[in-house]
């Protein structure tokens, strides 16, 4: 027989609701020092027109992987946040691409690290190019921001398939990608029809996330006092 299954996620939406009504309060972590600097940047661009890029604090990247990201998203020519931490470069340091600063100058911002769920929930982001680690996934849905995936490992390649190909909220990037794939998806999700379909459902899977924790009667508030009932208080 298998032991029961508590589904009680998302989890920040929950601790947001409990928080608010309690004085119970959390505290944030995270493996590097956040920047909000990127806050006011956002508040400067419209509204769904940034690409934001980050690869989680782990996947790193080859050289030519950041090469052909850098030129996709010069060639795209739409506004992004470019999270690129010290070590996401596997092997040799790299560099950016020549005249790719001055290039997107205008349009392009680059920090070490920000606070993913303060930024998803910026209205000026319409998109998320992300590795497909579990909790990138949650934050862009609770967000309802639409994905560009380019999974790296472990349980990245079956969330991608179900972003893009369960949930359509979402497109994959080819491992083997280069700079013309980058700049066609970043288009396709920012302006394209099939990007504002993916933003729709998005949306979509923000409302039910939102009523999972919004209240008492919410699934997954149901499913945390059956936790801590069944099992912390047997």
């Amino acid at each position: 027989m298998f032991p029961p299954i508590y589904a009680i996620g998302p989890l920040q939406p929950l601790v947001d609701q409990i928080s608010a009504k309690t004085a119970v309060s959390c505290m944030d972590f995270s493996l590097w020092r956040a920047d909000d600097e990127c806050m006011e940047w956002l508040s400067s661009k419209e509204q769904n027109s940034v690409i934001y890029v980050n690869f989680g604090s782990i996947a790193v990247l080859t050289p030519s992987q950041i090469q052909e990201l850098a030129l996709g998203l010069a060639e795209s020519e739409k506004n992004f946040l470019w999270i690129l931490r010290p070590d996401l470069i596997k092997g040799n340091s790299g560099i950016l691409p020549p005249d790719f600063a001055a290039e997107t100058k205008d349009r392009g911002l680059i920090m070490s690290w920000c606070r993913q769920e303060k930024v998803l929930n910026h209205p000026s982001v319409g998109g998320f190019l992300t590795h497909c680690g579990w909790n990138s996934v949650i934050e862009g849905i609770t967000a309802g921001v639409p994905f560009l995936c380019l999974p790296q490992a472990t349980d990245q390649p079956a969330n991608c398939r179900s972003i893009c190909s369960e949930w359509g909220i979402g497109l994959e990037i080819s491992k083997n990608f280069k700079k013309d794939e980058v700049g066609a998806a970043v288009r396709q999700l920012l302006a394209g029809e099939n990007g504002r379909e993916m933003k729709k459902r998005a949306m979509d899977w923000k409302k039910q996330a939102a009523e999972a924790t919004a209240s008492p009667h919410g699934s997954s508030f149901v499913s945390l006092e059956r936790l801590v009932t069944e099992v912390l208080l047997k």
